[in-house]
C-alpha cells in the first residue's frame, strides 16, 4: 500500500507470453497489492505463464478489443477495491519500475490520473520509436492540445495510473471498444476537471513489443482527431458525442466495499 490506499497493476494482455514474465518480474510488488491480467482471446501462451507466475487472470472468450479489454481489467480492479490502478502494458515497452512513482503522485493526493510520457525527457527515437509514429505523436498532441486547452506531452502513452474516483465517475461504458479508448479516456478526465500529472518514461522498441501497424495508426489518428473536435463541440454546446454524457449507465458498476 502507499498512504493507506491499495494499489492494483492491470494488464491488458494480447499474445503477451514473450515478455509477460520480465515485465512482472519487475513489478514494484512491495508497494503493489495486486496484479490483475485480462486476456483478450490469444492463441499463444498467455494465459498459462500468468497463471504460472500467480497472476489473476480474466479471459475474453472472444476478442473484443483493446479498450474493451481495459473496461474489464478497470472494473475487475475496482470490485477488488483499488484506490489507484495502474494500467501497464505486459508488452516490456514501458519499464514497470515507475509504478511506485506514478502511484505515489495520486497517494499524495496531488493528481488524480498520471501519464507515462516517451516525449518529456527526449527518449522516444533512442528508445525505437519509428520516426513516423513519432512526428504523427507530436502532430496529434500538438492538435489535441490547442483543441483541448491543455498541455499534455502526449496523449497516446499506454503507461497510465488512475484514481478510483476517476474510474467510477468517468462514463467508460461510452468509449470505444478499439484503441482510441486511450484518448477517449484522457479527454473525458479533462472534461470532468481531473488533475492529469505527467512523468517521463523510457520506452523500448523491439521485435517482441506490441505495436500498431500503419493502417491501424492512420485510423487510430483519425479516431484521436474526431475525439478532439468532439470535445470542442460538446463545449460549445453544438453537439453531445456518447462518450462525453453524463450518465450512470455508461459508467463502470459500483461495488461497496467492507
Amino acid at each position: 500500500m502507499l498512504q493507506g490506499k491499495k494499489v492494483i497493476v492491470v494488464l491488458p494482455a494480447f499474445k503477451a507470453e514473450a515478455t509477460l514474465e520480465r515485465t512482472y518480474a519487475d513489478i514494484p510488488h512491495a508497494i503493489v497489492d495486486q496484479v490483475l491480467l485480462v486476456d483478450d482471446a490469444s492463441n499463444d501462451g498467455t494465459v498459462g505463464l500468468a497463471r504460472r507466475l500467480g497472476i489473476d487472470t480474466f479471459l475474453h472468450a472472444q476478442n473484443l478489443g483493446y479498450g474493451a479489454n481495459q473496461k474489464t481489467c478497470y472494473e475487475a480492479a475496482l470490485s477488488r477495491g483499488a484506490d489507484i490502478i495502474v494500467m501497464l502494458h505486459p508488452d516490456y515497452q514501458y519499464t514497470p519500475l515507475l509504478v511506485t512513482a506514478m502511484a505515489s503522485m495520486i497517494a499524495y493526493d496531488q493528481y488524480d490520473c498520471v501519464l507515462a510520457s516517451r516525449i518529456l525527457g527526449n527518449g522516444a527515437l533512442k528508445g525505437g520509436m519509428p520516426l513516423y509514429k513519432y512526428i504523427s505523436n507530436r502532430f496529434l498532441t500538438l492538435i489535441q492540445n490547442l483543441l483541448i486547452g491543455q498541455k499534455l506531452s502526449e496523449y497516446h502513452t499506454g503507461y497510465r495510473a488512475w484514481s478510483r474516483t476517476v474510474l467510477e465517475r468517468l462514463p467508460l461504458l461510452c468509449c470505444s471498444d478499439n484503441f482510441v479508448f486511450d484518448n477517449q479516456i484522457i479527454v473525458q478526465a479533462v472534461f470532468f476537471g481531473f488533475r492529469i500529472g505527467e512523468i517521463s518514461c523510457p520506452t523500448k522498441y523491439f521485435d517482441d513489443a506490441s505495436s500498431i501497424n500503419f493502417t491501424r495508426s492512420v485510423v487510430y489518428g483519425m479516431g484521436v482527431l474526431k475525439t478532439a473536435l468532439q470535445f470542442l463541440l460538446k463545449k460549445w454546446k453544438l453537439t453531445s458525442p456518447r462518450f462525453l454524457e453524463d450518465r450512470e449507465a455508461c459508467r463502470l458498476p459500483r461495488h461497496t466495499l467492507p
